[in-house]
């Protein structure tokens, strides 16, 4: 049964996936246009940018105020895909595939990307930025192995050990309400796994963007964003061959 901040999220998220594919267009017509027109306005490239970045900030500013009332609907959404679910890293993508989605597009030199023309300087500063994500990525995932460690805690096993005991209503009460407070111990710790590693997201795509040119900007997100968009659809695809199977 669908609860309501999942009902809620799905709605946002079908709207914000088919936003995501208008800005993609955008992306992809002003790459083109700067290949055929030598002059561009660097000032439109960077309002491009702008708007597309706040889009992706948009996404985190609702996830987490839903998360706050339902996370588990996050760790198991029923707005992806299993495809798409099964490539998610603590609700979401995982921030060190920017660089291999960058290192690919430089090292095939996919035409009309100027992504296959980073300077050495630029190339320094991603690789310095690639190693500092991979340390706060091992945090997070400290910190989730904390969380699931934490549920073979004493008084989780005390609180299991209880359960199915015979009980007066009175002690049935207490019982439920030590039930309701080691739950939402938990569930905050999940929405803390939650938040850091979108945080992490976030930190990746402003390192990457403060690094790149206003043209390279553009070519980037829309490198990302086809992707998102590519593994949706690809995931969709699956799902529907499978139902008619």
């Amino acid at each position: 049964m669908k609860g309501k901040v999942c009902e809620r999220f799905s709605e946002f998220f079908e709207k914000w996936a088919c936003q995501l594919d208008e800005h993609l267009q955008l992306l992809l017509r002003a790459s083109k246009q700067r290949v055929i027109n030598t002059v561009c306005d660097q000032r439109e490239l960077q309002t491009l940018v702008s708007k597309v970045t706040q889009h992706y900030k948009d996404y985190f500013t609702i996830k987490w105020s839903l998360a706050h009332e339902d996370v588990l609907a996050f760790f198991c959404p029923i707005w992806g895909s299993p495809l798409e679910n099964a490539y998610s890293w603590f609700t979401g993508w995982k921030p060190s595939t920017i660089f291999k989605l960058i290192d690919s597009t430089r090292i095939n030199r996919v035409p009309g990307s100027s992504l296959a023309e980073l300077t050495q300087e630029q190339l320094r500063k991603i690789e310095e930025l690639r190693v500092k994500i991979r340390l706060e990525e091992e945090k997070v995932e400290r910190e989730m192995e904390r969380q699931q460690v934490a549920m073979a805690g004493r008084k989780m096993f005390e609180l299991a050990r209880l359960t199915g005991r015979v009980m007066d209503s009175e002690t049935m009460d207490q019982f439920d309400e030590l039930v309701e407070v080691a739950m939402k111990g938990l569930m905050a710790g999940l929405e803390k796994v939650m938040k850091a590693a979108d945080c992490v997201r976030l930190r990746t795509l402003k390192g990457v963007l403060d690094v790149l040119s206003p043209l390279q900007c553009v070519d980037f997100l829309a490198a990302t964003s086809m992707l998102q968009i590519q593994l949706r659809q690809w995931g969709k695809r699956r799902d529907s061959i499978s139902r008619k199977e």
